[in-house]
């Protein structure tokens, strides 16, 4: 499996930014997808997900700015990220799961989202 992340970089507080997640090697539809991110000295903590449903969660600092998305024809997975704050600046990582104890769970590279004035 492969998931290359792309779409980080500098923002501006307040600003936006799109990351996207392209899958191969998988077969995408019947993953759940989600976003995680990680700052330094900390564990990776889950931003949102989604499931095969399309039916989403998203972690209490991130709702109602922050959506996930996914386009099976297209083999990816999105997180459209608004109203940015500087407590969102961190490495943005790609999963995807079958949420099983037997199957592994496959990541991307990450992706750096700086959130600075």
């Amino acid at each position: 499996a492969q998931l290359v992340e792309s779409g980080g970089g500098w923002v501006q507080p307040g600003g936006s930014l799109r990351l996207s997640c392209a899958v191969s090697g998988i077969p995408f539809s019947i993953y759940v997808m989600a976003w995680y991110r990680q700052t330094p000295g900390n564990e990776r903590e889950l931003v949102a997900r989604i499931n095969t449903a399309e039916r989403t969660n998203y972690a209490d600092p991130v709702k109602g700015r922050f959506t996930i998305s996914r386009d099976n024809a297209k083999n990816s997975v999105y997180l459209q990220m608004n109203s940015l704050k500087s407590e969102d600046t961190a490495i943005y990582y790609c999963n995807a799961d079958l949420e099983s104890d037997v199957l592994p769970s496959f990541w991307g590279q990450g992706t750096q989202v700086t959130v600075s004035s």
